[in-house]
């Protein structure tokens, strides 16, 4: 049986992952705002993902017959000075949750809470890719950051995201 104190750590995980489509949202706004479409499609289809990852905690919740308790979600940040701005931001967002996730790991030592621990090595896996994608994204743009014509480039390849 699920304890009270993983259902409280889960839903808190929840709020975390409904704030990470919130930013990303922020983010491909922020982008449809000026000329990067491409980016701005990137990061919305980066949202779409936060919110598959929420649905997966909000169903595990329910599934183990506990209630899902939504709370406040933050605000997020809404303007940058230049889209490699946007993407450290992405992938510095990223890290914080791949230690979100670790922290959760770390409350289920000695809780033998296995079907739990199984959702959360998902999670844990899921976090390396996420952070190789924006990571990946942040080497493309580092050196052509005041080059426009190569970052309309990288605007056009991430345009392809699906």
């Amino acid at each position: 049986m699920i304890s009270k104190k993983i259902i409280e750590a889960l839903n808190g995980q929840l709020n975390a992952e409904l704030y990470s489509s919130y930013l990303y949202l922020s983010m491909s706004a922020y982008f449809e705002s000026t000329i990067f479409k491409g980016f701005a499609h990137w990061m919305k289809c980066q949202s779409e993902e936060e919110n598959i990852h929420t649905s997966k905690i909000y169903d595990f919740i329910i599934a183990q017959g506990a209630r899902v308790n939504l709370t406040a979600i933050e605000k997020p940040i809404s303007e940058w000075k230049t889209p490699l701005a946007v993407f450290k931001a992405g992938l510095n967002h990223e890290k914080k949750v791949t230690g979100l996730i670790n922290n959760l790991i770390d409350k289920l030592t000695g809780e033998k809470d296995y079907a739990t621990n199984n959702l959360l090595q998902w999670f844990a896996t899921e976090q390396v890719e996420e952070e190789a994608s924006f990571s990946e994204i942040v080497k493309t743009l580092t050196p052509i950051e005041n080059d426009v014509d190569e970052i309309i480039k990288a605007d056009n390849q991430l345009s392809k995201r699906s």
